[in-house]
């Protein structure tokens, strides 16, 4: 089966609009792509940006008639121009399998493997989670991710008590695990984010407690993680502080380099003491202790 594709590019606040437009006239999905290369480094905790210029593709079964679509769509959105879209025939693929290729196993240091779930693993010897990229950010690829999985890797928390706090998909919680913690556990605040970790942990043989941060309780652990961003690690500075142990371990992640320093200033009114910065492209991660006394 072919499909017919009709695309352009709109101002970010026509994004939204066109989508719904696009559903109206019978489009079987729609995606969103960047069209200038801007990065959204830092979006607000609930928010879902869009890029200034973005590219908006409907998707839509061959027998369509792309004029009539063109036409309806004018009447929906008379501010779009109707000779702006790009139409185009595209081949009948088996799309899962396509999406399937783009994931292969991934090392992070010398023995932590991050493995989809439908490969073996290239080291069975080695310490491998399987994970289906999916629901929730998470599957090793981006730059903080994998800053994490290697400070993990180099600092095995053997025996230790964890929390992933901003699990996404439980990947660092099930790494902690896996290289030895004697108990983990997660939380986020977002309900998509529980259900990934809890589906990753079953799959992994583990069975570790993810809970919304709503309902989430801990007593003071040895290690906690947070790979979130920098605004919302700044204002969870005191309850990291109450959940960490005296003497226990802080790795903060999904910063940018460039904020270092004002997060390792912050913590310090909390008697936590950041010393070692690792950079990957633009993104850091920050290590350190909470005072012992």
């Amino acid at each position: 089966m072919a499909w017919i594709q009709i695309s352009t590019t709109v101002e970010e606040t026509f994004a939204e609009p066109l989508s719904d437009a696009f559903g109206e006239c019978g489009s079987v999905s729609v995606t969103f792509e960047d069209a200038q290369d801007q990065p959204i480094f830092e979006p607000d905790i609930g928010t879902t940006p869009i890029w200034q210029n973005t590219r908006v593709s409907a998707l839509f079964d061959a027998e369509i008639d792309a004029q009539s679509v063109l036409k309806l769509l004018k009447q929906l959105l008379p501010a779009i121009s109707e000779h702006d879209f790009k139409i185009e025939a595209i081949e009948d693929k088996d799309w899962v399998r396509e999406w399937m290729d783009q994931f292969q196993p991934l090392a992070f240091g010398k023995r932590l493997w991050i493995v989809p779930s439908w490969l073996e693993a290239p080291d069975p010897q080695g310490v491998n989670l399987m994970l289906d990229p999916g629901l929730a950010f998470g599957t090793g690829t981006h730059p903080t991710t994998a800053l994490c999985l290697e400070w993990l890797d180099s600092n095995p928390p053997l025996d230790l008590t964890v929390i992933d706090y901003g699990c996404g998909s439980g990947i660092l919680a099930l790494a902690a695990k896996k290289l030895g913690a004697a108990s983990v556990c997660g939380t986020d605040i977002d309900p998509q984010a529980i259900t990934a970790s809890l589906e990753n942990s079953k799959r992994n043989a583990e069975n570790i407690p993810f809970a919304l941060v709503k309902n989430f309780d801990s007593q003071p652990v040895d290690l906690l993680l947070a790979n979130i961003l920098a605004g919302p690690l700044k204002e969870l500075a005191p309850e990291f502080e109450r959940l960490m142990k005296p003497g226990a371990q802080l790795v903060l992640s999904g910063l940018l380099a460039s904020q270092a320093d004002e997060l390792i200033a912050h913590y310090r009114h909390f008697g936590i003491e950041l010393t070692e910065l690792q950079t990957r492209e633009e993104w850091g991660l920050l290590s350190g202790r909470k005072q012992s006394v």
